[in-house]
């Protein structure tokens, strides 16, 4: 049996525990301590009666207070929605001119569309709208379908070569792999089409098979993309002259774009936004680019 004995010091027994030649104290809990302990679980208690709290097989105790974390959650939904509704409601029947002439509600219009923007279009555009490989700038104000509020609208509602019956209808024909083009001549046209960005590139050893490109550019490609090879927002034909780039304007990558064709896609958001969401997009893009310096 362990033997209690006091200590000199303090004039408290110890335990009768020994370790090293230190001997434990037997030291109550401070009072402090035991009040905070005691508060606590007569508040744990008092707690489980006012708030859901027990489980109940497939219910649960609702509480005497009432309080409902779903409920709650609903009510600010709700709170949410009718604060959104006087501006939402302008959205979806004003005619864009009027929105993009009201700078108080513009700024909504900014402030939301860069959410939406970022959680449905920045995957593919970047979060910036700048674009990557394959995926368009919507920065530059250079645009395959045209860049006002309503075109866009459009083009968010009915996607690109989607399954919606109204959809924009892209694509380049594959000249070189289809054996519309031999393999000269896709080539003479893709340096025809890179000499308009890099005059540069039109030297005396390139101008012949420049000229060559430009006969079949005029035969082959200026039903879409124009005599002047400056594109047609009728049918989504990019310019040719500008220096901006989908795919890529280096010249392997023209030929690459001649000889195989080029399919974007885009998907519709009619089903997935509502109709103030696509305008406010349709804004938010059209705003991106004309705000470039």
């Amino acid at each position: 049996m362990a033997e209690v004995e006091r200590d000199p010091v303090s004039g408290r027994d110890t335990t009768g525990h020994e370790w090293n030649g230190i001997k434990e104290l037997d030291t109550p809990v401070p009072r402090g301590v035991l009040i905070f302990l005691i508060v606590t679980h007569l508040w744990a208690l008092v707690w489980w009666f006012l708030v859901p709290a027990w489980p109940l097989g497939t219910t649960y105790t609702r509480g005497l207070l009432g309080i409902d974390q779903r409920t709650t959650v609903e009510a600010r939904v709700v709170e949410g929605q009718q604060e959104r509704a006087a501006w939402t409601a302008r959205l979806e029947t004003e005619a864009y001119d009027s929105v993009l002439a009201d700078e108080s509600l513009m700024q909504t219009v900014r402030a939301t569309g860069r959410q939406l923007f970022g959680d449905n279009c920045a995957a593919c555009h970047g979060r910036d709208g700048k674009g990557r490989a394959n995926y368009p700038d919507l920065t530059d104000d250079d645009w395959l379908w045209g860049g006002g509020p309503e075109l866009i609208e459009q083009t968010l509602r009915y996607g690109i070569n989607t399954r919606h019956p109204d959809t924009r209808i892209a694509q380049m024909p594959a000249f070189g792999r289809d054996e519309m083009l031999d393999r000269n001549q896709v080539r003479s046209v893709a340096a025809y089409v890179y000499s308009l960005t890099h005059p540069d590139y039109s030297t005396a050893e390139n101008l012949e098979r420049i000229e060559a490109g430009r006969e079949v550019f005029v035969t082959t490609c200026a039903a879409c993309h124009g005599e002047n090879a400056q594109g047609s927002g009728e049918v989504g034909a990019p310019n040719l002259t500008d220096s901006r780039w989908v795919y890529g304007g280096d010249l392997d990558t023209i030929i690459a774009s001649v000889h195989g064709g080029r399919q974007g896609h885009m998907p519709t958001w009619d089903e997935r936004l509502t109709t103030a969401e696509i305008r406010t997009l349709a804004l938010y893009v059209h705003d991106l680019g004309t705000q470039q310096p």
